[in-house]
């Protein structure tokens, strides 16, 4: 081969080298905003850390997300077409959608536990759920209205002992005979703080309020017109969320508190392990079918719970609230430490 030839070859060879190991820089990137339903914080952790950590952008996406808080409405502004996909709460959120007519579907579960929990005090003596029945219970609007309703059907509580809960720990630290609501990844760390004692926490998850939580959705146009691109999101948020939970989550921390200054490193911390301990992410059905799974049978048995509790009609339509589509499909399961 002659010196000319030579370096044509090794020219064209490099050329391919570099196509074959920067694809991203060659190729675009779909555009996605996602918004969330709160302030930054731990409890939307892996959304982050597959942003900061090059995980959409491995996907092929590249990923806005758009910060919820007390001012905002995001699901609004997803039925509106100015976002792609938003966080919501939980299934009832999805129930409601169907009740009214609103073009949203559920694509996703990344919490197969509701964080949700009611806080005792020690000398209390409460060690299960029952046990809160004579206490006064601080419950907020929306918790009246969603999980009491099940309290009343299912442990028959009654509404004579409950208070306003207006997100403020003092008459529950002030009230040794009370329970007051909370998330399990935050609530029982800011009264530790406040009133230096632990308060016994009850995850009505475990108890049988079996709502999804931290949903993701879409409108159902995106489902039908774009569902390559749904699927590969869904799939870098489950990602994300195992690299959260089980790896360096440090990426995703710096973006969350450079988004929410108030945010702290202990909070964080605390919240992850919390997430760990109770199973919130990754428990159940997740354990072969990946973080985000959904069922039908899940499903059902939410939706049941709801109508006896009053919450919802027995003849909505539920199965158009969600899609198993996009999820059940073990992405990302490689990633879960073994254990010791």
């Amino acid at each position: 081969m002659s010196p000319s030839h030579l370096r044509r070859a090794l020219t064209a060879g490099l050329l391919a080298s570099l196509v074959s190991i920067l694809p991203a820089r060659s190729e675009t990137l779909d555009k996605v905003t996602f918004g969330t339903n709160w302030v930054a914080e731990a409890e939307h952790g892996g959304f982050f850390q597959a942003v900061a950590d090059g995980t959409y952008k491995k996907y092929g996406l590249d990923v806005s997300i758009v910060p919820g808080g007390p001012n905002e409405n995001n699901r609004m502004l997803l039925v509106a077409g100015k976002i792609d996909f938003f966080m919501a709460a939980n299934t009832l959120m999805s129930f409601d959608a169907v009740a009214n007519n609103v073009p949203v579907v559920t694509i996703a579960a990344m919490f197969q536990k509701d964080p949700q929990v009611l806080l005792s005090q020690p000398d209390a003596k409460v060690t299960k759920l029952e046990d809160l029945k004579p206490l006064t219970l601080f419950v907020s609007k929306e918790g009246m209205s969603s999980y009491f309703q099940w309290l009343k059907s299912e442990y028959g509580f009654s509404e004579k002992n409950v208070r306003p809960y207006n997100f403020n720990p003092q008459p529950f630290i002030a009230n040794p005979k009370s329970a007051m609501q909370g998330y399990v990844t935050s609530e029982p760390f800011a009264v530790e703080k406040a009133a230096g004692f632990k308060p016994n926490v009850i995850l009505l998850a475990d108890a049988g309020f079996n709502t999804y939580s931290t949903l993701i959705e879409t409108r159902r146009d995106i489902v039908e017109k774009k569902p390559d691109m749904v699927q590969r999101f869904v799939d870098a948020s489950i990602v994300g969320w195992y690299n959260y939970i089980y790896g360096d989550n440090s990426a995703g921390n710096a973006m969350i508190k450079k988004l929410n200054p108030e945010m702290t490193d202990d909070l964080l911390a605390y919240s992850v392990a919390k997430m760990k301990q109770y199973g919130i992410v990754d428990s159940g059905d997740s354990v072969k079918a990946g973080i985000g799974a959904m069922s039908d049978d899940r499903y059902t048995s939410f939706f049941n719970k709801m109508v006896k509790a009053g919450v919802v009609r027995g003849d909505l339509d539920f199965r158009k609230s969600y899609t198993l589509r996009f999820v059940n499909k073990g992405v990302g399961v490689e990633l879960r430490p073994a254990k010791p």
